[in-house]
């Protein structure tokens, strides 16, 4: 009786396989790897653009003359010329790292400044780190003929969206919204830095807005319970130059 041909199995230490197992082998191999990078492309696609947001540190150390709204958080208002704008513009200012600027801006609220820092944008947002030699001070050579127009109430609206703080979200970090980045926003927020809230649909051409309470002060510390997260608000819409601000209860917040 004819001896029996032994079945071919993979030795590991083995410098190639049985040539019957070849094929098989690179078979599995292909799909293994496919599979791999399939899996990879996939999460890879999952996450969110973290946007067009970044220090504008290639532009250096920038200066403008403008006026200081210091509520309900810092803004610089700039008159039309001003950084190639044709139109007056509403900037958000901060300090270094996660302060705001509150102790400067308040004794100069409404009156002419020089401010100075790097800038940081996101589409139509934009913030002023400020610091350095210029800092945040009284005028030297106000701008003649500007005086910053009043706000343009424009009703009562409920928005969706996501609060985040306008320093992070502006490029400060990539991403600066979701819930990775919560304790991050929150320590942004109660050092001064303004919140904003950025909207899943725009409205009236904007998906930014800084927010205040009812009464255009900065926010009280419940806003830390709903930062990063999807919701609701209802609150009055009013506009300053070109910035959008949101002056919301707490109350009507509402998670989705």
């Amino acid at each position: 009786m004819a001896k029996k041909k032994p079945d071919p199995f993979f030795i590991g230490w083995a410098k190639k396989p049985p040539k019957s197992l070849q094929g098989f082998l690179f078979l599995i191999s292909a799909v293994l790897v496919g599979a791999a990078a399939g899996v990879a492309l996939g999460i890879g696609s999952s996450v969110p653009d973290p946007g067009d947001a970044r220090f504008a540190w290639g532009a250096g150390y920038q200066t403008f003359t403008g006026y200081v709204d210091a509520k309900p958080y810092p803004l610089l208002r700039l008159p039309a010329g001003e950084n190639g704008r044709d139109k007056p513009h509403a900037m958000l200012i901060s300090g270094v790292g996660k302060r705001g600027m509150q102790q400067l801006a308040g004794p100069l609220d409404g009156q002419p400044v020089d401010a100075g820092g790097i800038l940081l944008k996101r589409g139509d947002l934009d913030m002023l780190q400020v610091g350095g030699k210029v800092s945040l001070r009284a005028a030297e050579n106000p701008v003649p003929n500007f005086t910053p127009a009043p706000a343009e109430h424009l009703g009562k609206w409920r928005l969706t969206g996501e609060i985040c703080d306008g320093k992070c979200y502006n490029g400060a970090m990539r991403p600066g919204v979701g819930l990775a980045h919560k304790a991050c926003a929150n320590l942004c927020i109660i050092g001064g830095i303004p919140p904003v809230f950025v909207t899943t649909t725009p409205l009236l051409g904007s998906e930014f807005f800084l927010l205040a309470d009812e009464n255009g002060e900065p926010l009280s510390s419940e806003v830390e319970d709903w930062v990063a997260l999807l919701i609701s608000l209802e609150g009055e819409v009013e506009r300053r130059d070109d910035l959008m601000i949101f002056k919301v209860n707490l109350d009507s917040a509402k998670q989705l």
